[in-house]
């Protein structure tokens, strides 16, 4: 499921074709909000209509975090915890430490 890697990330995880599609989904919307936001920045409009589309932004990305913490949590935690990887307990910690930021 996870093997060590030479990047900035040392482990990598396989998706399922059902949840890389979900995700790719997300970030798509993401991504094109984004493009609104800046579309709007270049019409010069209203501060709190670019506000409001921001604050969706934010939404969608917390949105995100949610199900790729979830799938995270079912998938590759629970993995390392049954096989006697406690370090992965200290990196959710970590993790979750960071997102609440």
């Amino acid at each position: 499921m996870e093997e060590e890697k030479g990047c900035c990330c040392h482990k990598t995880k396989e998706r399922t074709a059902e949840e890389y599609k979900d995700l790719i989904h997300r970030l798509n919307r993401i991504e094109g909000q984004i493009r609104g936001i800046k579309g709007m920045v270049e019409r010069d409009a209203y501060c709190t209509d670019i506000l409001t589309q921001v604050s969706a932004v934010t939404a969608a990305l917390n949105s995100f975090n949610k199900v790729l913490l979830a799938n995270h949590i079912r998938t590759c935690v629970a993995t390392d915890i049954r096989e006697g990887k406690d370090d992965t307990i200290d990196e959710l910690v970590v993790t979750l430490q960071k997102l609440m930021r």
